[in-house]
């Protein structure tokens, strides 16, 4: 699951000049979330109604990662074609798409934090979508998300009782410590890891 939070208003109206808009909500990730599902979709339009723009219409698809037929989505949504800009609840993937397949001018209206998972309840910041996956030497656990300074090579020392400097959530590395002396793994920690092939991550293939 992809994990997205929703822009605050005043951010969302800073960027968005034009006056007609359509919005499009996600009906996987984004509704589970309720952040960009028919509820929140419909709090958009009021709230932006309130603000002053003309709305166009508002749609939620399936998923807005993955549309098969842009057609059918332009069928079904007349308004999409009316509207000078399109504003997405979807994580950036669905930003991504649409914008490629409308050619509008087009706007998130949520931050993509991470890739996350759900047990007894959601968990966030699962998977950092490096491309490049090496969690098993950390014992199961993804620095480069867990970790809020991404470190491969740790603890960096500035934890204090546990919790990180940065934002106060508890060190990744404690954590990756416990969970490879429960597994019997500490040697793993005694490896200095080199960085990682960031080209991996931007999908950059030589053909």
């Amino acid at each position: 699951m992809i994990i997205s939070t929703q822009k605050e208003l005043k951010e969302i109206l800073k960027t968005l000049k034009e006056d007609s808009i359509f919005i499009i909500g996600c009906g996987k990730c984004a509704t589970k979330l309720h952040v960009g599902g028919e509820t929140e979709v419909l709090e958009m339009k009021n709230r932006l109604a309130k603000a002053g723009k003309t709305i166009a219409g508002w749609t939620v698809l399936s998923s807005a990662c993955n549309i098969s037929s842009w057609e059918e989505v332009l069928s079904l949504n007349p308004g999409i074609g009316r509207s000078a800009a399109l504003l997405i609840m979807s994580c950036g993937g669905g930003v991504s798409v649409i914008s490629k397949l409308s050619e509008k001018q087009t706007y998130p209206a949520l931050d993509t934090e991470s890739l996350g998972g759900i047990g007894g309840e959601i968990q966030k910041e699962q998977c950092g979508m490096c491309g490049e996956c090496t969690i098993w030497k950390y014992g199961g656990i993804c620095p480069v998300a867990r970790c809020p300074k991404g470190l491969l090579n740790g603890p960096c020392g500035g934890a204090v009782e546990g919790k990180c400097e940065v934002d106060e959530r508890k060190c990744a590395w404690d954590e990756i410590y416990d969970r490879l002396k429960k597994l019997g793994k500490l040697s793993h920690l005694e490896f200095i890891h080199t960085p990682r092939n960031h080209a991996k991550k931007l999908g950059r293939k030589k053909n």
